[in-house]
């Protein structure tokens, strides 16, 4: 039977009803459904699979029910799969998650009738080296930050671009984003906004204690390297804001394009500016 998978936001009300009812229409169109243990709290009228495990249950269609947030756990469970998400707003911005919940059966019915479109969104590579070797490495579709902890002080970075110096500074922190991240922190500390489309990664300094350093957009293809050379207890690497790393001086962050990239439907052509006036009051006075 083919499948469907279903990642859920904790603590929703509206799931109580509409995840029993999304497993029946679901089962009378044919598909099985597949609830992550969040969904698992709602019905027992499906199977229930760990996060991490959804993949190679080999899911046609991921649907998101939440937040920005969810969209960003399931985008990094699915990325190496590339199955595509539809991804419902139940949060609060919802910038990524643009489908508004009365209309969640349209939409299905208009991928079941393959009357949809695939938007390709870029992730970002990156690895943690430390003392000489890869410690860590993640996919992220937002951005990966390096922030400090607890202590109101700053930390020393270097940052070079394909092996060029491109800056050393004191800050808070660095922000790598991409294009769809430009709208989320990148964005709160002075990045620029960038349409999705654009094959570019963002590097944000974090608050730097400079007066003339600025954001900065480079190629997608661009190597990235960012050195931590002194911080404050605490300092953390953090991914998609959501997984975090306690970083070390002499730790290496590198970073690129990732090879992946997020698939997610939509049923007609993006809308990015609608979305930036909607969701960010942009543009208005």
């Amino acid at each position: 039977m083919r499948r469907i998978a279903i990642i859920s936001k904790p603590q929703k009300e509206e799931l109580t009803t509409l995840l029993p009812e999304l497993v029946l229409w679901l089962r009378a169109r044919g598909f099985e459904p597949i609830l992550d243990p969040v969904g698992g709290n709602y019905t027992r009228e499906a199977r229930i699979v760990p996060r991490p495990e959804l993949p190679a249950e080999q899911p046609e269609l991921v649907i998101v029910l939440g937040g920005d947030g969810t969209l960003l756990a399931a985008s990094r469970v699915f990325a190496k799969t590339g199955t595509p998400i539809l991804s419902v707003n139940l949060g609060s911005l919802g910038f990524l998650t643009e489908v508004r919940l009365e209309d969640l059966y349209s939409h299905l019915e208009g991928w079941c009738e393959s009357c949809h479109t695939i938007e390709a969104r870029t992730m970002v590579h990156s690895e943690l080296w430390r003392d000489g070797r890869m410690h860590a490495e993640h996919e992220a579709l937002n951005d990966v930050v390096i922030s400090k902890g607890a202590i109101a002080r700053m930390g020393d970075f270097r940052i070079t671009v394909d092996g060029q110096l491109a800056a050393a500074f004191r800050a808070d922190g660095v922000i790598v984003a991409t294009p769809t991240g430009s709208t989320a922190y990148s964005l709160a500390a002075d990045g620029p906004i960038l349409v999705p489309a654009v094959d570019a990664l963002i590097v944000t300094p974090v608050c730097p204690h400079q007066l003339t350093l600025r954001p900065i957009v480079v190629h997608g293809g661009t190597n990235i390297v960012v050195s931590v050379e002194s911080i404050p207890d605490q300092t953390v690497l953090t991914i998609d804001g959501q997984e975090a790393i306690a970083l070390r001086p002499e730790d290496e962050i590198r970073c690129r394009r990732s090879e992946l990239t997020v698939k997610l439907v939509r049923l007609g052509p993006p809308d990015f500016f609608g979305v930036l006036r909607a969701k960010l009051k942009w543009g208005e006075r």
